[in-house]
């Protein structure tokens, strides 16, 4: 599944298959300005933190065209697209990895052009677009050979095809243990309040005839207790210096049932998700959503008018309770902070 997110060069525009819907319908969304992209990202057409990375590299090179024949200075109009779509989510540390890598390719060419600009630009993001689905398939394949033929493998939230330019990163480490001929199976938190493992897992899952279940997030503790879970993978939007893991809400409450019940915990991420500049998870922006994602079923009202609600989106994971981190380059174990540092003094 890559086709999700694709660059139209016919309209010069990103088109977005709309997570919204899933998986009821599928609706496209057509990105053609900074304005567009950053009211995508917000509003979770499109969501993950590597598919987040895609799009604002192709965001930046959007925002470019948007600034072409504009009056005044081109380089102020331009820097303040890339600063918006820098901030349009708070948590995921790839969409601010591939601003800084437009940032940096801008920052080499010197005395550019705009005109000379844009082409290094798009063709940049494509080589981000590509590149991440040849990061996920190895993150597949070494995640995959942590399996066992057999296993029941429980995730949180989506971190497939659909968090990524395609394959995925948790959910590449199921298909990376299929590749390798064995038989998996996956429980998929349902993930509230937005659903991502309900909607969107299940979806991708079922789509490509991998044995899925849809459970209730509370329910972990009992599948768990009944021997029903054999490992956990998760993805991640920001992976601390020490290893901590910030990953959707609720991700935090799986890993201590996990200790509790012996269940290795992995995480599964590209290379660029890991935030060396951030100490630990607790120093993590938590970005705190909308409170009609929690008190609204569609149009329909559950609690009443009045109460006030928490919709904190994301939580860390400490890295005592993570078994391994999977990436592209292998897998990095405890300690995390000698790990994480070798990893990168390898660049």
């Amino acid at each position: 599944m890559t086709e999700h997110i694709q660059y139209s060069a016919e309209k010069d525009a990103l088109i977005l298959l709309d997570q919204r819907y899933l998986p009821n319908r599928e609706e496209w969304f057509e990105c053609q300005t900074t304005e567009d992209i950053c009211y995508a990202l917000v509003v979770m057409v499109v969501r993950g933190a590597p598919a987040i990375g895609v799009t604002a590299a192709y965001g930046c090179y959007l925002a470019g065209r948007e600034v072409q024949g504009m009056d005044g200075d081109w380089k102020e109009f331009l820097q303040s697209k890339l600063g918006q779509i820098h901030d349009a989510r708070p948590t995921a540390v790839n969409l601010r990895w591939a601003v800084r890598e437009m940032q940096r390719i801008w920052n080499e060419a010197g005395n550019i052009t705009l005109e000379d600009l844009l082409p290094l630009w798009l063709e940049r993001a494509k080589e981000i677009h590509i590149g991440d689905i040849a990061m996920c398939e190895l993150i597949g394949k070494f995640g995959g050979a942590l399996m066992d033929d057999g296993d029941t493998i429980m995730t949180h939230c989506n971190a497939g095809a659909l968090a990524t330019a395609g394959y995925g990163t948790a959910l590449g480490v199921v298909r990376g243990a299929i590749d390798q001929g064995k038989k998996v199976s996956v429980i998929a938190n349902e993930t509230r309040p937005f659903l991502q493992g309900a909607r969107l897992t299940a979806y991708e899952l079922h789509k490509d005839g991998i044995p899925v279940k849809v459970a209730c997030d509370n329910a972990c503790a009992l599948l768990m207790k009944r021997g029903l879970v054999d490992k956990v993978v998760v993805g991640a939007d920001r992976i601390t210096a020490n290893g901590d893991a910030v990953n959707k809400i609720g991700t935090f409450g799986v890993a201590i049932l996990a200790d509790r019940f012996n269940i290795p915990f992995y995480v599964a991420a590209p290379k660029y998700t890991i935030d060396i500049e951030t100490p630990t998870g607790e120093d993590v922006p938590i970005e705190d959503r909308d409170p009609m994602e929690v008190t609204h079923i569609g149009d329909h009202r559950i609690p009443p008018e009045g109460v006030e609600v928490y919709n904190l989106a994301f939580d860390p994971t400490p890295n005592e309770l993570i078994a391994g981190i999977i990436t592209e380059e292998g897998v990095l174990y405890p300690p995390y902070n000698e790990s994480i540092k070798k990893l990168f003094s390898a660049d």
